[in-house]
Parts: structure tokens; C-alpha cells; sequence
């Protein structure tokens, strides 16, 4: 192996927290590498607008990853553009495999692959994502004021995320495939009470259509007696869970049962020397400034980490090679 295979630190996935990782890795002058197999910034790429990036009240999605990419890369943050397919933990360092046959190693690893919202699979979905179709409403919910909308599940989230619009759109229909919400108690009695959201139970949506401005309309068929109708809406939010990017997760680390990465205040998990940020570790809320946060404590706890590992193998030596090696 030579020695442009081994790093500092090795970051595997290029969005906000990856890339931010990126940033305090190159400034604490971190030999490092961030590893991303699409176009660096991830999921805010798919965004049209973010309007609670702070400092900037309106930008667009794409333009706000080009800056963070272009931040990272100010510094001389290595990127290259493939798919780990594989990462080891070592008592020494850790390695990380790629698809096209290369093997990394590193002291420490952040691992920041994110997730994806689960999605209905629906005509409609995919083409009108961003154009009123939307898996955020902390994110999305400001477009819709005064405006109807249809939010879709039956948890916690999409109770909340239904009260959350409920203070911001004309009308919130809640459409549940069943005929009662899984939400915990005070959720549901908080959802009932509120006269703005109207609960289509029994009821799933099967096409999001639209016009030349954006969603226009849902198709709803009713579960129980297989009845079609069409509601108009301006806006499609759908909560049916997320599922975690944790194939790379190495086996042993600490997952809740969801799936969610469980780290220490540092965002290290079980496992000296690796770290889980952003929508991967378990969290109370995920945002875009959220996930950078993590990627600046990760990239400080690892330049640490590292620093200590350093001093012990230098410590480990004979004293003439550590002679040399100070």
C-alpha cells in the first residue's frame, strides 16, 4: 500500500455534514479524503429553495451545496467520486473498500451517508418533488401559507408535521390507510382539536397530478370500499417513515431500533476513531444546519483522536526513531 492510501481521516459521504467535516478536517491539517458517489452535497441538491440556512434567507438547493462543496474544496479537501462498498474497523486504523477495487485506511473515519425519506412509489411522486411534493414541512411548509395541503401517514411525525402546517396553510387533510392513527395519545388529541386538519380515514393516495404550476391534485382510494375520488391541493407532504443509509455501519456499533446510529456527545460511536453524523445518528430533529454542526464536532473530536494516536505511535518507537520521527 502506498502512502497516499493511508490518511487522517476519511469522510464517506459528501453532504452538508460531510462536507463541513471536510472544512474543520482541512483546518486542523488533516491528511483527508471525502469519499461521495453523486454530486457532492446530497439530498439539498433535490431542494428548489431553503430558506433557514442561516445567512442566507432565500437559495436555492443547488447553489447552497455548490458553496459548501466550493468552501471544502477552498482548502484542498480531496474528493473523489466513487461507492464505498465496504468499512472495517481496526485497533491500528480502518479501512475502507471502494467499488472500483481500491482499499483506503485511515486513523479515523466519519461516516455521514444520510438517509432517505421512505416514498410511496406513486405516479406523481418523483417528477413533482420540489414543485409541491415535499418530505419536509419544518423545510417546505412556508411555501403553502394559506394554501391547502395534504399530509400522508399515521405516526408522530406526520401528526406533527400536520400541527406544523396547521398554523401555516388554509387546510390540512391527513389521509391515514387505516381508521385510526398510530400517533402517541396527546398527538392525536392535539390533531383532532385542531380545526384547520380534517382526517380522511381509511384512505390512500394513488397519484399526485398537477398543472403547468405545480401539484394541482391527489387520487384517493378509499381502502375499505375500493371508492376512487379526486382532491384538489396545492401541496403533497408525505411521512411514511425514513430509512437510514446503515449498510456501511460495521457490525456491533450501536443502533437504536430504528436503525439510527447512537453516538456520544462527539458524534464517536462504539467504535474508537469512527463517527456518525448528520441523518444517519440518532437525533431529535434533522435539518440541514444540523447535520453541519455535527460535521464540525465529528472533524474537531477526530482531529483529537488522531492527534493522540499519532503521539502514542511516536511514543511506541525506539528513542532514536523518535528522535528522527520529532
Amino acid at each position: 500500500m502506498s502512502e497516499s492510501d493511508f490518511y487522517d481521516v476519511i469522510i464517506i459521504g459528501g453532504g452538508p455534514g460531510g462536507l463541513t467535516a471536510g472544512i474543520y478536517s482541512m483546518r486542523a491539517a488533516l491528511d483527508t479524503v471525502m469519499i461521495e458517489m453523486t454530486a457532492p452535497g446530497g439530498q439539498v441538491n433535490n431542494s428548489d429553495s431553503v430558506e433557514n440556512w442561516p445567512g442566507d434567507e432565500h437559495i436555492g438547493g443547488a447553489e447552497l451545496a455548490m458553496k459548501f462543496s466550493l468552501h471544502a474544496q477552498s482548502y484542498g479537501l480531496e474528493v473523489r467520486s466513487d461507492e464505498v462498498i465496504d468499512l472495517e474497523p481496526g485497533l491500528d486504523f480502518h479501512t475502507v473498500k471502494l467499488a472500483d477495487g481500491s482499499t483506503l485506511q485511515s486513523h479515523a473515519v466519519i461516516l455521514a451517508t444520510g438517509g432517505n425519506p421512505r416514498k410511496l412509489n406513486i405516479p406523481g411522486e418523483d417528477e413533482l418533488y420540489g414543485k409541491g411534493v415535499s418530505y419536509c414541512a419544518v423545510c417546505d411548509g412556508f411555501f403553502f401559507r394559506d394554501k391547502t395541503v395534504v399530509v400522508i401517514g399515521g405516526g408522530d411525525t406526520a401528526a406533527e408535521e400536520s400541527l406544523y402546517l396547521a398554523k401555516l396553510a388554509k387546510q390540512v387533510y391527513l389521509v391515514h390507510r387505516r381508521d385510526a392513527l398510530r400517533a402517541g395519545a396527546l398527538l392525536q388529541q392535539r390533531v383532532k382539536a385542531e380545526c384547520k386538519i380534517e382526517i380522511l380515514w381509511n384512505s390512500v393516495v394513488t397519484a399526485i397530478k398537477s398543472d403547468d404550476s405545480g401539484v394541482a391534485a391527489v387520487d384517493l382510494q378509499d381502502t375499505q370500499t375500493g371508492e376512487q375520488r379526486e382532491l384538489a391541493t396545492d401541496g403533497v407532504f408525505i411521512f411514511i417513515g425514513f430509512n437510514p443509509n446503515n449498510h456501511l455501519v460495521p457490525a456491533g456499533t450501536r443502533m437504536n431500533a430504528d436503525g439510527y446510529v447512537v453516538t456520544d456527545d462527539k458524534c464517536e460511536t462504539n467504535s474508537p476513531g469512527i463517527y456518525v453524523i448528520g441523518d444517519l445518528r440518532e437525533k431529535y430533529a434533522r435539518q440541514i444546519v444540523l447535520s453541519a454542526a455535527d460535521g464540525c464536532t465529528s472533524a474537531l473530536a477526530a482531529a483529537h483522536y488522531v492527534e493522540t494516536r499519532k503521539t502514542s505511535e511516536v511514543c511506541e518507537l525506539p528513542q532514536e526513531l523518535q528522535d528522527l520521527a520529532s
